[in-house]
């Protein structure tokens, strides 16, 4: 087989949550640019109608559909209106999440619970409703998207870190569970980019050089540098891969975390 077609996704079913904005529909693009149709989620329809038109002007079919990762009802609504459509899904990103920056004295019980449930329980939830169809078929592609807190601690973000840490345990025990049946389970784990969640910490320029330094690429992360590595982790090019945490940080992990977590600016919200 020639390299290229090994990464060639024409034919293939791909469902990505959190499809509305940011690296979702980044991921959405991507994968619709590859070959891909794609069925693409948010809790609102309405928010999706910016990605949808995008894959569809890419020549792909695409599907809207609500889902609420916080749900257990929406989570098996979504998936099934989407294995209707399509017939089946072939590829799914994990990718719905969200944050509360605080300090950790601060952190409520409803602030923890918000963060688990859409980052942690959700995820299992989606793979789960997902993956059970993957197993009857034999096979499947899971991308669960996790960052660069799976392995690195940083201030404000304690709920966030375990959560995203809880990621990456949750691919290896279900790599393990479904490797037999031929599903691959995967985290993609991005490094510091800029998002609407995190969009307030880039406003301090002095906090961004401080970053860059600290990043061996010296830079933060654009959204096409995460390109690659979804698409390989959702081809046959990782036919042999499953069970790993694969980080598109720029080489942050490598250095010695805690000065940036000493000076990375606290914001609530």
């Amino acid at each position: 087989m020639p390299a290229p077609a090994i990464f060639d996704l024409t034919g293939k079913i791909a469902l990505v949550t959190g499809a509305s904005r940011g690296l979702g529909k980044h991921f959405a693009l991507a994968l619709a640019a590859a070959g891909a149709d794609v069925a693409i989620t948010s809790r609102t329809t309405a928010s999706l109608d910016e990605t949808a038109r995008a894959i569809t002007a890419l020549g792909r079919r695409v599907l809207p559909v609500a889902l609420d990762v916080r749900d257990h009802a929406s989570i098996q609504s979504a998936v099934a209106t989407v294995s209707a459509h399509f017939g089946r899904v072939d590829i799914l990103v994990n990718n719905a999440g969200c944050n509360i920056r605080k300090p950790a004295l601060e952190v409520s019980w409803d602030d923890w619970n918000t963060i688990l449930d859409t980052n942690l329980r959700g995820i299992f939830f989606v793979a789960q409703a997902v993956g059970r169809s993957m197993v009857a078929a034999g096979r499947g592609r899971i991308i669960n998207i996790g960052s660069v807190t799976c392995v690195a601690g940083y201030a404000g973000l304690a709920p966030y870190g375990a959560s995203r840490g809880g990621v990456k345990q949750l691919t290896m025990s279900l790599a393990a569970d479904w490797g037999p049946s031929g599903v691959t389970v995967n985290c993609l784990a991005p490094g510091w980019f800029k998002t609407s969640q995190n969009a307030v910490l880039y406003e301090n320029a002095e906090w961004v050089k401080y970053l860059s330094n600290r990043i061996p690429l010296r830079r933060p992360g654009a959204m096409d540098d995460l390109t690659g590595a979804l698409i390989f982790l959702a081809s046959d090019a990782s036919n042999y891969v499953t069970g790993q945490t694969l980080l598109v940080d720029g080489g942050i992990t490598v250095n010695d975390t805690r000065a940036l977590a000493a000076k990375t600016p606290v914001a609530k919200g």
